[in-house]
């Protein structure tokens, strides 16, 4: 199996001891506190479950700078976006400015309870400028249009840096038992199926025929012995559909369209960052802990309106080194039915004339869902649009 990035093996943060981790709990009742940023808690997760190896924790200025200037680690590694723990001002309570040890509190948990336990290496105040810099490299532009830069802009300004020790997944194993998967379960179900290429698809939306079509395009291209479809969990910009809808509709399409024991359908937990190419190197990075072999960046990949290219998330593989990653890249085109073949295709590979593609906006799509209608078959398997119909008429 393809090793992970950066490490002969996974480096999870999560304390899997059980008697450390109830002295952890009770100390970190105790320790002075921060309830931290959604996207903060988040990240704890994924270092907890593995999928941000090598990482011990949040980075410092010095280190988020390195990455967003040069997507490189102080000590070279490559790394695409940096992973920090910025709080506002009047968390910092004098009992925290002088810890050592801290405790970090879960946002979206009920009485934020303690998520990890952080050794303080330093706390810094991130100037204008320099928070300025961090988001025109991370998300391309300033613009408060964007939905990932009032997110992090926003957050604070005041930088906790230093390795952490998780003690809990959040919300996430509660709230999708059947889906949210660590890094480390994900590579041992890998190694049970016997798969030794595995594609994985990253997807925050329903799966339509379109993305079904791509999947399995990929899969043929590569040899793939399995498909790793692998959503995020995490929170949204207002009007994506819910993780539990997205769930619904993806384990319908794979129970009935694709061959058994072809694909692993699982989760994580981390928040949307709309971050187009940058966010799709990180994604390559994660899909690489888990096992994956190979992994599909389509159209518009973890993109927000009209901020980037169709293939910009495509394009920024070809900007960095050539050993940077180890998981291979296949480029999805533009993914539609052929009325001429009678099936899904990627249009780079059978070009036709325009009247031969078959496609509907995404904005009729939802109109028509939303009044009730089903969509053409070419469009959406009718078990996934009843699915998608009963959540457009809940809410419309």
């Amino acid at each position: 199996m393809i090793k992970p990035h950066g490490a002969e093996a996974l480096t999870p943060l999560y304390v899997t001891d059980d008697a450390e981790r109830k002295e952890l709990i009770e100390e970190a009742e105790q320790l002075p506190s921060v309830t931290v940023s959604s996207g903060a808690a988040a990240s704890a997760v994924m270092l907890a479950s593995g999928y941000f190896t090598p990482l011990e924790g949040y980075m410092n200025i010095a280190e988020a700078t390195s990455v967003a200037n040069d997507m490189k680690l102080l000590k070279g590694l490559f790394w695409p976006i940096p992973i920090m723990n910025i709080v506002p001002d009047e968390q910092l309570t004098d009992a925290v400015k002088n810890a050592d040890r801290i405790a970090l509190r879960d946002p979206n948990v009920d009485g934020n309870p303690p998520l990890a336990v952080m050794d303080v290496s330093d706390i810094e105040t991130l100037s204008t400028e320099q928070k300025h810099l961090i988001i025109e490299k991370i998300f391309g532009t300033t613009d408060p249009e964007h939905p990932g830069v009032p997110a992090f802009a926003d957050v604070g300004d005041k930088v906790l840096s230093g390795p952490i020790q998780v003690l809990n997944y959040s919300y996430f194993p509660e709230d999708f038992p059947d889906t949210f998967r660590t890094a480390v379960e994900i590579r041992d179900d890998i190694a049970a199926r016997g798969w030794e290429t595995v594609v994985a698809f990253q997807t925050r939306n329903p799966m339509h025929r379109a993305h079904e079509g791509l999947c399995k395009i990929a899969q043929e291209a590569v040899n793939a012995d399995g498909i790793l479809i692998h959503m995020l969990l995490g929170k949204l910009k207002p009007g994506d559909i819910p993780a539990a809808v997205r769930d619904a509709c993806i384990r319908t399409m794979v129970e009935h369209y694709f061959p058994e024991n072809t694909v692993s359908i699982t989760g994580y937990g981390f928040d949307m960052l709309y971050a187009g190419p940058r966010e799709a190197l990180l994604h390559a990075v994660f899909r690489q802990n888990c096992g994956a072999s190979h992994f599909i960046v389509g159209r518009d990949h973890a993109g927000a309106g009209d901020f980037y290219g169709p293939f910009d998330a495509q394009k920024i593989f070809d900007t960095i080194p050539e050993d940077a990653l180890e998981i291979g890249i296949f480029r999805g085109n533009f993914t539609v039915w052929s009325k001429k073949r009678n099936e899904i295709v990627m249009m780079s590979d059978s070009p036709h004339d325009a009247d031969d593609y078959f496609s509907i906006s995404g904005t009729k799509l939802r109109e028509m869902l939303a009044a009730g209608e089903p969509p053409p078959p070419e469009i959406a398997r009718p078990e996934v649009a009843e699915i998608l119909m009963e959540y457009y008429q809940s809410v419309a």
